[in-house]
């Protein structure tokens, strides 16, 4: 039942103007045999629609017995039904008062039956009231809610036939590029349906569009194309104001010969369906053809016409009853939007009591288990104490903008020396139980060649212990309140350090890992860089972070490759240094870019992977503090963040360029003076 009077709504859609007398006699044989129950309202509604647009008088006295026997049998869906049937007749009428009523009366009811369908049908009606009444601001306030509405309904003409008249709407209100949005998906969404009225329609409201936007050729092309629809199909609703379009635009282009011809063919069509709105505007058009041509008998004709119609469309009385109806309506959305209000105030306040409520128990299970834990170890209360204070001062350092929170990464950068020392440690332990051995045996030799093992790993741990102790000391100065002081830095050395102490700690941590590093030891650095004005430490964090990043990217994609059985991928980082001039500027003789014994220009810094790539819904996102794609307790969401300060800090850019699947490429820009 749904279903039947949700596609009967659409009358325009469904009419067919050639050919249903064989459906009317057929109807009509069923409407004498049939008795007055629910059925006979269904056989009343199809008549109606049959002569909606062949003979609107028909069609409303149809409608209106339908209306009448559904009030009596208290038929909801038939009371609807029969309301947006006789509504749409006294619009093409041009009884809009009426018409308004009726459509805003199956409103009201479809809003108390809950019946979405219905109310997305009568919402689309009155908007295409609105908009015979040039008010299009209002009429797209209710087609705007019935579109809401059918973006839940599958397989639904009436969504193509709101986006449309919101098109047109749009156009009217002068915003072209709107209006061609709408029509678009209205054609789009006809495809599945190609429903002949509403392919004329959208064909020749696109024509509009191009007509007020002065594209006068593909105005013509598109009015053409719509008479030609309708012609071919046989369908007069959109013909007569087809004609009536291209009438109007030849005699914007004063081809007035051309304007009259289509003109007369238009009121022949208009009249024919009995649309006084098109009936008023094609004679308004006539009065100034004939004026222009002398021909005065056949304007002052035409003329009375006009004068008769707006009267009867736009009488005041008329126009009275209309401010009535949208002044009731108003009031009537007024108290409707005051309820919903009410209701959303109410679910909040629901909400925030069960929030609250959560919270006090959760808040007593808290309370009750510290109290039980305090018992059992009060130390445990100073070690959370002591951890909420570090936690604030994080948060508190963030808020400053200042460098305290590089302490989250001493951990992470310190690793790489402290790996060797371990790794060394181990293997001392064994060197010296083999020469433990060796002595027992009187091996002399072997214990010799032993200890010239052990002390070589020792100065092996003295020099990665030196150097975990200058970064421990790096770090500590980058967490005091100035970022330190530039100084002039062999960029490719920097470079090369940090990504040797980078990859070299991933495989201390991970022996499985094999990177495949180009050129040697994985650099591509310009010679002709020399020594930059930066602060090292800081820029040497934010080569590591990248280049760390970087290898935890291809590590993650060699894992999964490998759990799928895949043996060719082969990770890939590299890094590259370049320096190029700045704008308006040129390299001196010398090969060196800049002016002058200094020079000026800007280097880069590439480093790129083979990884995962970074997906691009994320990507304007991965500078941001405390964002990370890695798994708890894997990442902070600092490094990136703190880079970009750092970049910015120094007067440069930081960039990204992914593409998800194949890998990542992130671009450090220093300007050089």
């Amino acid at each position: 039942m749904k279903k039947y009077f949700h596609f009967i709504f659409l009358v325009f859609i469904t009419v067919n103007s050639v050919g249903q007398d064989p459906v009317v006699d057929s109807l009509s044989n069923l409407l004498n045999k049939s008795a007055a129950d629910t059925n006979r309202v269904r056989i009343l509604l199809n008549l109606s629609n049959q002569f909606y647009f062949k003979s609107p008088v028909k069609s409303l006295g149809y409608s209106k017995k339908a209306l009448e026997l559904s009030r009596k049998l208290k038929f909801s869906n038939g009371i609807g039904a029969s309301l947006n049937l006789a509504g749409e007749s006294f619009r093409v009428t041009g009884n809009f008062p009426e018409a308004l009523r009726m459509q805003l009366e199956a409103l009201d009811l479809y809003r108390e039956m809950k019946n979405s369908d219905g109310q997305a049908n009568s919402l689309v009606f009155v908007g295409v009231i609105y908009m015979d009444l040039s008010e299009y601001r209002q009429a797209l306030l209710y087609l705007v809610s019935a579109a809401h509405i059918l973006q839940n309904v599958p397989s639904s003409p009436l969504i193509a036939f709101a986006m449309a008249n919101m098109g047109i709407s749009n156009n009217f209100l002068n915003k072209p590029d709107s209006a061609l949005y709408y029509l678009r998906i209205a054609k789009t969404k006809n495809k599945e349906f190609n429903h002949p009225q509403l392919t004329s329609l959208i064909l020749r409201s696109i024509g509009s569009v191009y007509n007020n936007a002065g594209k006068l050729d593909s105005a013509l092309y598109y009015y053409y194309a719509a008479v030609k629809n309708s012609t071919a199909t046989n369908e007069s609703i959109n013909l007569g104001a087809g004609y009536l379009n291209l009438a109007q635009l030849y005699n914007k282009l004063h081809q007035h010969d051309s304007s009259l011809f289509y003109a007369r063919k238009a009121i022949v069509a208009v009249q024919r369906t009995t649309q006084k709105s098109k009936i008023l505007e094609a004679s308004s058009l006539l009065v100034g053809l004939y004026r222009a041509a002398k021909n005065l008998d056949s304007a002052f004709y035409y003329q009375d016409v006009v004068t008769s119609l707006q009267e009867s469309l736009y009488g005041k009385e008329k126009f009275k009853q209309l401010q009535v109806l949208m002044l009731e309506e108003q009031q009537k959305q007024q108290v409707l939007q005051r309820e919903q209000e009410r209701s959303k105030n109410k679910m909040k306040m629901l909400a925030l009591f069960s929030i609250v409520g959560i919270i006090l128990i959760i808040a007593t299970i808290l309370y009750r288990n510290i109290r039980q834990k305090q018992k059992i170890n009060q130390a445990l209360e100073k070690t959370l104490t002591d951890l909420k204070a570090t936690q604030a001062q994080l948060i508190q350092s963030e808020k400053m903008a200042s460098l305290g929170e590089l302490t989250a990464g001493i951990a992470h950068e310190i690793q790489n020396p402290l790996n060797f020392v371990n790794n060394f440690s181990e293997v001392n332990k064994e060197l010296l139980q083999e020469l433990k051995e060796e002595a027992g045996k009187g091996n002399i030799a072997e214990v010799k060649t032993i200890a010239d093992d052990v002390i070589i790993n020792e100065e092996k741990i003295n020099h990665h212990g030196k150097r975990a102790d200058a970064i421990v000391k790096g770090m500590l100065q980058h967490s005091r309140s100035s970022s330190g002081v530039k100084e002039p830095t062999d960029i490719n050395a920097l470079c090369e350090e940090y990504l040797k102490l980078s990859y070299h700690g991933l495989r201390a941590k991970d022996k499985s890992f094999n990177a495949t590093i180009p050129i040697a030891i994985g650099t591509d650095f310009d010679n002709l860089i020399g020594n930059i004005n930066v602060v090292p430490q800081d820029i040497g964090r934010v080569i590591l972070n990248l280049l760390t990043n970087a290898f935890y990217a291809v590590n993650e994609k060699k894992t999964l490759r490998q759990a799928q059985g895949d043996t060719h991928y082969e990770p890939t980082v590299t890094i590259s240094t370049s320096r190029s001039p700045l704008p308006g500027l040129a390299p001196s003789p010398s090969g060196r870019v800049g002016v002058g014994s200094e020079g000026r220009g800007e280097v880069t810094i590439n480093v790129t992977d083979n990884g995962n790539g970074i997906p691009q819904n994320i990507l304007d996102k991965i500078f941001q503090p405390f964002f990370t794609t890695k798994p708890t307790g894997q990442g902070t969401g600092l490094g990136l963040s703190l880079s970009y300060d750092i970049i910015k800090s120094h007067g440069g850019e930081i960039k990204v360029v992914s593409k998800e699947g194949e890998g990542s490429k992130f671009i450090i820009q220093l300007p050089v003076f």
